[in-house]
């Protein structure tokens, strides 16, 4: 099969498109003939090595987490799948025609949502539930402060605890607050305007996809018991805060998460913008785009 390969950390350019031999399932495995993946600032991270020391990689390595294609072959022990199948899942190893995916981990595409668009949804879309649901644990009536809620981990969390019946404030850039408006929170709160940072009060939870200063000063905005969550690591001044509780986390696969997530794609109460398509030799392009940022996902079709 062809992947997109990377033997040494670096830029861009060190992504190969080339020939490798074919995976094979295994006992409760399912071989999926890729559709399409999607880049995720995760992928640039692990290439350029800045990942190396939280997510060790062992090189050569294909990248890629998100998964939509058909399956091709079923491994020993498997059940509820069938040749043919459309799926996808949050796995290892898509930048390639071909990979194999833990049949746990493995989910049906719900009628109505494009194969192809299916994989912009896997990681951000999990990443942004569980947020809420495990770092978070927001409670219906609570108020929570998204960061980040413009880009596609904050989007989802945004609809996730709005569907817990928290009181929800989208964190965003001041340039972005009109956009904003269509995310369905309770109120938008630019995070770069010192005024507006300013006169917010205590609230019972932060859910940051931000990181860095932005969530330093929000971690003095929780209130004594309350919850800082967050997907990038604990904030530098967590120390300070000890009445506080912190939960970082990584985002796990599901399978039955992912696939209600992909019913609310479908119903119209989540979108991920899609900036572009490209085929899967151009990853390395892709890449590059992606990581200059301020667009939306970009999706490799193999």
């Amino acid at each position: 099969m062809k992947a997109v390969v990377l033997h040494e950390f670096g830029g861009p350019d060190k992504l190969k498109y080339e020939e490798v031999p074919d995976p094979v399932a295994g006992a409760g495995q399912v071989l999926v003939r890729l559709s399409a993946t999607s880049i995720n600032p995760v992928d640039f991270k692990l290439r350029s090595g800045a990942m190396k020391e939280r997510m060790p990689l062992e090189l050569p390595a294909i990248l890629g987490r998100d998964i939509a294609g058909i399956v091709r072959a079923i491994g020993e022990g498997v059940s509820g799948f069938e040749l043919g199948d459309q799926v996808m899942a949050l796995g290892k190893n898509s930048y390639a025609e071909l990979t194999v995916v833990e049949a746990s981990d493995l989910t049906h595409l719900p009628k109505g949502l494009d194969l192809v668009e299916a994989a912009a949804l896997p990681l951000v879309t999990l990443t942004g539930r569980q947020l809420i649901t495990r770092a978070v644990k927001i409670q219906s009536g609570q108020t929570v402060l998204i960061a980040g809620a413009m880009g596609n981990v904050g989007r989802s969390a945004v609809m996730t605890a709005k569907k817990t019946g928290a009181i929800v404030i989208a964190g965003v850039k001041k340039s972005q607050l009109k956009e904003a408006a269509d995310l369905g929170a309770d109120q938008v709160l630019a995070l770069d305007d010192a005024a507006a940072m300013e006169k917010l009060g205590f609230i019972d939870a932060v859910a940051d996809a931000v990181g860095g200063e932005t969530a330093q000063k929000l971690l003095a905005k929780v209130k004594q018991g309350g919850t800082f969550g967050s997907v990038l690591g604990p904030p530098e001044n967590a120390k300070m805060h000890p009445t506080v509780k912190i939960e970082a986390i990584m985002v796990h696969s599901d399978s039955k998460e992912l696939y209600e997530l992909a019913e609310d794609v479908v119903a119209g109460r989540l979108k991920i913008p899609i900036d572009r398509m490209v085929p899967l030799a151009e990853a390395g392009k892709a890449q590059e785009a992606a990581e200059k940022g301020g667009i939306g996902k970009i999706l490799l079709l193999s």
